[in-house]
């Protein structure tokens, strides 16, 4: 009796994955996502491993001045303290020299008890180069040709670490363009089995029966390039000579993600209004939309974990059972969120001794610090956001958010939101809380009474943060970009700022947040707590299992993964 071939696999690459904040390997939604994709994976059984970077100095720590200056100094982990290490070794060829990489693996284990690996890539071995030994040290950091060689080491590694592995895979989904180069290995073993030197349609056509691509970026700055001088010299003709045969080194430049859309077979966008902005960058490619889901056992706060297992039994497997949120009693949620606010204002006290009320209408932020999330946006017009606090009802605001080191705009909007809480001062407190991390924003996604969102249209992808509020019964206000225009439904689940036309107007949407705050968001919370506390229900009911990441993981599945070679 013969042995039966092992099940294939999905093999999931991205550069960034938050698995636990005890491991900074990741910035912010992209890591986010890929850490919550991989956990529905391991609750839903599903034959999924992940592929990423060691990143041994993590991202950074921030630590803000005074005047909201923003400094960092690195986040170093100890992947020996936490992860578990891989004897196997295998070389990529860099830049004329032999770079030899290891693996340290963790393991996802899902509510049934089904596990999924995930694959740290690492470079810092004795045997390496000092300059080969830190490619694997810091995310998104150093220049250009730093960048190129982790992405080399990402793709090109990464396959041949789970061919050294013997892990069968069926699908290889790239999450994001670092990842092209996955592709460009799996082209370049294919030519070498058929023996051809340049590849033909079907050569093409073999490659994109095995990958999955999704983009996550709207802003065109966002993608990855590189001058073809760059990867001659990192990667060698050979790599130059097929980007030529595929056409995909236009203006002697490899763009990352014209690669991944040219060797995959199914390409999408993380939220239809994504879907239209990006295929308009790339009008050659076809893109589908699959928006994002977060892992909800994940989100959920203590608080509404205990409420949701007496009123929901079976939420944490499956999440359509949150839609009977409507049947938990008023009370009950109300406490339930009362217990969040508490655990969220406890910490807010310890970070920075201010002590808030309770009992004020408390509006969260937390978001990468970056221009087009214009996280400043709110004091447009402090003169009348205090009007507002003094005669409609009190307010005060949590905001939490890193710059990237180089983005001189992002640090300059913290910077802005500090000098608007001097402005402010007692009459509507404002307090930015440093250091923004998993803890922190399961925190702050629990315990505000309402969730603020003002992205440039049409700049936000998707956007998550709002889902994991709406989990813990805190309502959206927000633009009505990314997942908002799928979510939203006004007075119901939240409020729209502004309306839904494709491109920002600063104006109207600056007046229609004040409006709406003074008119019908204000009155409600403090004259007709019930009415409020409905909303509240809703944002659960009716958002919470639409945007989970097992909502996710089924359209991938449907749509995606068992198109190509997944039984």
């Amino acid at each position: 009796m013969s042995t039966p071939s092992p099940q294939p696999v999905i093999a999931y690459f991205c550069m960034e994955i938050a698995l636990t904040a005890d491991m900074p390997t990741y910035s912010g939604g992209l890591g986010v996502l890929a850490g919550d994709t991989l956990r529905a994976a391991a609750d839903m059984g599903l034959p999924l491993l992940g592929v990423t970077l060691v990143h041994r100095q993590g991202y950074f720590r921030q630590h803000l001045g005074r005047y909201g200056s923003q400094l960092e100094e690195p986040a170093p982990w100890s992947p020996e303290a936490l992860l578990e290490p891989l004897s196997l070794r295998v070389t990529l060829p860099l830049a004329e020299r032999l770079v030899h990489i290891r693996a340290w693996r963790y393991r996802v284990q899902g509510l049934s008890g089904h596990t999924v690996p995930v694959y740290f890539l690492d470079t810092d071995l004795p045997e390496n180069d000092p300059l080969d030994r830190s490619i694997t040290d810091w995310l998104y950091g150093g220049e250009s040709r730093y960048r190129l060689r982790q992405e080399a080491v990402l793709g090109l590694g990464g396959v041949a670490l789970l061919r050294a592995l013997g892990v069968p895979v069926g699908i290889y989904h790239l999450n994001e363009g670092h990842t092209a180069l996955v592709p460009l290995a799996l082209l370049d073993a294919h030519l070498s089995q058929q023996g051809k030197t340049l590849p033909e349609p079907a050569d093409l056509e073999a490659v994109r029966r095995k990958c999955v691509f999704t983009t996550h970026t709207p802003v065109p700055a966002g993608h990855d390039q590189f001058p073809l001088s760059m990867v001659r010299a990192v990667l060698g003709e050979r790599v130059v000579a097929l980007l030529h045969a595929i056409g995909c080194s236009h203006d002697n430049t490899l763009h990352m993600t014209r690669l991944a859309l040219t060797l995959s077979g199914w390409t999408n966008a993380v939220s239809a209004r994504h879907r239209e902005v990006a295929q308009g960058m790339f009008p050659q490619a076809t893109l589908h939309a699959i928006t994002n889901g977060i892992h909800h056992p994940t989100w959920v706060s203590p608080p509404f974990r205990a409420l949701y297992n007496r009123y929901l039994p079976g939420w944490e497997k499956d999440a359509f059972l949150l839609r009977y949120a409507s049947t938990i009693p008023l009370d009950a949620l109300t406490e339930a969120h009362r217990e969040a606010k508490h655990l969220l204002l406890q910490e807010v006290a310890r970070r920075t001794q201010r002590r808030l009320d309770p009992q004020v209408f408390t509006i969260g932020f937390g978001r990468r610090a970056t221009g087009y999330k214009r996280m400043d946006f709110v004091f447009t017009d402090m003169g009348r956001l205090r009007q507002i606090a003094e005669r409609v009802g009190k307010i005060q605001i949590l905001m939490a958010g890193k710059a990237h080191p180089r983005d001189t705009e992002g640090k300059e909007l913290i910077r802005k939101v500090f000098a608007a809480s001097a402005a402010l001062g007692e009459v509507l407190p404002v307090v930015y809380l440093e250091d923004y991390d998993l803890t922190l924003a399961q925190l702050l996604c629990a315990g505000v009474d309402l969730w603020l969102n003002t992205p440039r249209k049409p700049l936000e992808a998707c956007g998550t943060s709002g889902m994991k509020a709406a989990l813990n019964g805190v309502p959206s206000f927000s633009v009505l970009d990314g997942w908002w225009l799928e979510g939203h439904i006004e007075g119901v689940t939240g409020w729209a700022i502004g309306g839904p036309e494709p491109v920002s107007n600063m104006a109207y949407e600056a007046h229609d947040l004040y409006d709406k705050l003074e008119r019908i968001i204000l009155p409600m919370f403090y004259r007709q707590p019930r009415a409020y506390q409905k909303v509240m229900q809703s944002a659960i009911a009716l958002n919470g299992p639409l945007f989970s990441a097992q909502r996710m993981l089924h359209q991938y599945l449907v749509h995606a993964y068992t198109r190509h070679n997944l039984p």
